[in-house]
């Protein structure tokens, strides 16, 4: 493949860069130890008597180049203890080896194997639930985990209509936990999900619904690169003087122009007592620059009117993709290929689900309105990372820790386990296995969630409940009523307001109520705001109240 020839070309230039510079990479310090032991045996049985005693803990992460150092280091005395769980191998990608710790016992038949199986976290109910999902693993070795820490509550399961549902479900649990029992903090609460793209629905009705919290092991969505590289281009398309804008788009991706030239760019602006922009496009008249390099700006600037036409006659997601098609941006990342390069993707592909959102909402909306509303979600979202707030990220990043709760949202085929790990028995079980791991985090209470309907990387879909539901018992899980859940918030507040009363926004100041109307679960106000106009919110997610 494509892929793999290039890797292999890169991987060889590398290597003779490294020989040359007399240097080792990390890789290199355990593999060429591996070499040299296996090519000198006097200097194997010299570090073999070095170290007479071996221990290797998480042994369920090694690679094959450790699995070699230790089994060559230990080959004499044979004195190796390696402390492991198969049930939590969730680095596949990363270069670990499940055979390692599975097939321990062929390379080392004299070892004795001791189980671990108590369990000083959670409770019975959250251990039994995580053992009736692991036991559907065909490559583990058999175990059960067990606790006296009691029985505790059944596992939640709660079905949204939608990710917004989901998420506001999250929101209004943690807050009435809270209400009811005071010992709980912001921090006791995890949120866990399959990929980074599913945070920004949480992030955005966390914000509504003023829950502090912090992602761990991510940036928040609007942070993103390639989500800040996007709205970037919208920014240039919606004002060509946007200069820091401009600046951070003119060579992303690659189109050659680089720090010389953008200098050349400004010195031509700042003698002629003009904007950068300006100078762009004057750019035949910069004698510093060579006819290539001219060339090059004149063809940005010209991208860059050809999406300003645009932005008049098409919509805002036609808009984004004509960019990201145009510029390169999605075929670089393709072309990339990586684990990281789909998971930028996946980012992208969410940015069409926000502009959908924030176009069906208010029909008539333009790009400008919606740059203003990115603004402000942006601006609101600067709390200290080190208050008290719930924890959110994505279940590799989870390992090793530990809360009282835990919500594990997108339970769907497709989305956990993941359509991209469902090709083989092996991908499917190490999905099994990372479920088995966000389980195992909760120490006192644990809520499944999933929906029926989800807007995710650009477009509406139907999914079914993951088969790891299904793979819990019935006796184990309590189904979470929506009625008393959802419904009772919004009515009880859509009775605290009435057509013609003023409201104050957190945001948008003053306005005053022109409809209300139920919807589903919930209640729509049609608000005109004396700053920003006709506004049609939500009552469960509008940061508004009564004027007094």
């Amino acid at each position: 493949m494509f892929f793999e020839k290039v890797t292999a070309e890169v991987y060889q230039i590398y290597q003779n860069g490294l020989y040359k510079a007399n240097a080792l990479d990390f890789d290199d310090l355990i593999m060429t130890a591996v070499t040299i032991f296996q090519l000198f045996p006097s200097v194997s049985e010299k570090y073999q008597e070095k170290f007479k005693h071996l221990l290797v803990d998480e042994y369920q992460d090694t690679n094959r180049a450790q699995y070699e150092l230790v089994r060559l280091l230990s080959q004499k005395h044979r004195n190796l203890c390696v402390v492991g769980d198969d049930d939590q191998s969730i680095y596949s990608w990363r270069g670990a080896d499940l055979r390692n710790i599975l097939e321990f016992e062929k390379d080392f038949p004299e070892a004795r194997t001791i189980k671990l199986e108590r369990n000083y976290r959670s409770t019975r109910m959250i251990l039994d639930t995580a053992n009736s999902v692991i036991r559907n693993n065909r490559g583990r070795k058999e175990k059960a985990l067990w606790t006296d820490r009691g029985q505790g509550d059944p596992i939640f399961w709660f079905k949204a209509d939608n990710e917004h549902e989901e998420a506001l479900f999250a929101a209004r649990e943690i807050r009435r936990l809270m209400g009811e029992e005071v010992r709980f903090r912001y921090r006791d609460f995890a949120i866990f999900y399959r990929t980074n793209a599913q945070s920004r629905v949480f992030e955005d009705i966390f914000l509504q619904q003023k829950v502090p919290y912090r992602i761990i092991g991510s940036l928040r969505f609007y942070e993103r690169k390639e989500i800040k590289d996007i709205i970037a281009y919208m920014r240039v398309i919606a004002n060509p003087q946007d200069m820091v804008s401009l600046k951070r788009i003119i060579n992303t991706p690659r189109r050659g122009i680089g720090k010389g030239s953008l200098e050349a760019v400004e010195a031509f602006a700042a003698r002629n007592k003009i904007s950068f922009s300006q100078a762009l496009y004057r750019a035949r008249e910069i004698g510093r620059l060579a006819s290539k390099a001219q060339e090059r700006l004149l063809g940005f600037v010209s991208l860059i009117e050809e999406f300003r036409e645009e932005a008049l006659k098409v919509e805002l997601d036609e808009l984004v993709e004509k960019i990201w098609d145009r510029t390169g941006y999605l075929k670089e990342l393709e072309e990339e290929g990586t684990r990281e390069a789909r998971g930028r993707i996946e980012n992208l592909k969410e940015l069409l689900t926000v502009i959908r959102e924030f176009t069906s909402i208010s029909p008539g909306r333009e790009l400008d309105d919606f740059l203003m509303e990115v603004s402000l979600v942006s601006d609101i979202d600067s709390y200290d990372e080190e208050e008290d707030a719930v924890v959110l990220m994505t279940l590799h990043n989870a390992k090793g820790l530990e809360f009282p709760v835990v919500f594990m949202a997108g339970m769907e085929e497709g989305i956990f386990p993941h359509s991209m790990s469902m090709d083989t028995q092996e991908e499917l079980e190490e999905e099994r296995r990372l479920c088995y791991v966000g389980i195992t985090r909760a120490k006192e209470r644990l809520y499944l969630l999933n929906s029926w309907s989800r807007n995710l990387y650009g477009g509406a879909n139907y999914y079914s409940d993951s088969r790891f539901l299904k793979e819990i018992s019935d006796n184990f899980i309590k189904i979470v009523d929506k009625r008393d859940m959802l419904e009772g918030a919004p009515e009880a507040r859509s009775e605290e307001y009435r057509i013609g009363e003023k409201v104050k926004h957190r945001d948008w100041g003053i306005g005053e109520i022109l409809d209300i109307r139920e919807s589903h679960n919930d209640v729509l106000l049609d608000i005109l705001f004396e700053e920003v106009g006709l506004k049609t919110l939500l009552l469960s997610l509008a940061p508004i109240e009564k004027l007094r």
